[in-house]
């Protein structure tokens, strides 16, 4: 049997790639496993386990002829690969997974294989695990930041553009209250995006166990500007397990405060890049149907607004 014959799509994948790329998604998918043989082929790799997939891709963990472990990340073209090729090649495996090889026209990467088995969410002290993610983003964030990425004051223009849209979309008059807020606070920041490199997805499963480092960062998607515009993901990691023992608050403010501490950020900015952040997701969620803002979004304002 051929390799690509082998080659199952997860269906998490093909899900995916139909609901947000549609006959494009469609389309590439039907053409991965032939595309999983030429990449194995074109490097002279072999195959060494099962695929996974994430929301975007299909890693396939791979051999090289020397015995080297490594894994083929396989994903569509657009501005988010180009942009984590570029992070990818300014960290050059600072604090991040090593980008090995790639291949321009498919945009597949070649890359260190880490232990996908491993996120730092199987650390069950959330002080030593938020600890372990702050020190990996101080590094992240220290890397100059390279020509060719999006700029925060770009993305921030284009939120604000939508907000008023997106206010109508929402049915409760307190959560269109709520979402004006958090576009005023971008507008009064604005000015001052940042210079950054930004990983813009660091939360705790996008941290694996490493050999050449016990921690290593994942899957960027890196932008440039304030990092407290990249404390999102962390302050919502294991979100299920903080509203379960119902102390989101404290753990929110708790994970927010060593961020920025670590970081040295300044703790109002890096609140209203926060809410900056918040607004971003908010956006999305409207423009995918949702009538009302996520729980945890609302969670996540009110710890940081309404302290002690």
């Amino acid at each position: 049997m051929s390799v690509s014959a082998q080659v199952e799509v997860p269906q998490s994948l093909v899900s995916s790639y139909s609901r947000s790329f549609g006959e494009v998604g469609t389309a590439w998918i039907a053409g991965l496993p032939a595309l999983v043989a030429a990449m194995l082929d074109r490097w002279e790799l072999n195959w060494d386990g099962e695929a996974a997939a994430g929301e975007a891709s299909l890693v396939l963990p791979v051999l090289g002829q020397d015995g080297a472990r490594a894994v083929l990340k396989l994903q569509l073209t657009r501005e988010e690969t180009s942009a984590a090729l570029i992070g990818l090649r300014a960290w050059n495996g600072q604090g991040m997974v090593r980008l090995l090889d790639h291949d321009p026209e498919s945009s597949t990467m070649l890359l260190e294989r880490l232990d996908g088995a491993r996120t730092l969410a199987s650390v069950e002290d959330d002080d030593v695990a938020i600890r372990i993610l702050a020190e990996l983003h101080a590094r992240l964030v220290s890397v100059p930041a390279p020509q060719g990425l999006r700029s925060l004051g770009d993305i921030s223009t284009a939120m604000l553009a939508e907000a008023p849209r997106a206010v109508t979309a929402l049915a409760d008059p307190v959560d269109q209250q709520v979402l004006r807020g958090w576009a005023s606070v971008v507008t009064e920041l604005i000015d001052e995006p940042g210079d950054r490199l930004l990983h813009w997805d660091l939360h705790y499963d996008n941290i694996l166990a490493g050999e050449r480092e016990s921690w290593l960062a994942i899957d960027p998607e890196p932008p440039v500007g304030d990092p407290g515009f990249d404390l999102w993901p962390a302050l919502d990691s294991r979100w299920d397990d903080v509203v379960a023992v119902r102390e989101a608050r404290r753990v929110v403010l708790r994970r927010f405060d060593l961020l920025t501490e670590v970081l040295g950020l300044d703790r109002a900015r890096a609140t209203g890049w926060t809410l900056g952040r918040l607004l971003q997701n908010s956006l999305w969620d409207i423009e995918d149907g949702a009538t009302a803002l996520a729980p945890s979004s609302i969670a996540v304002a009110e710890a940081l607004l309404i302290r002690d």
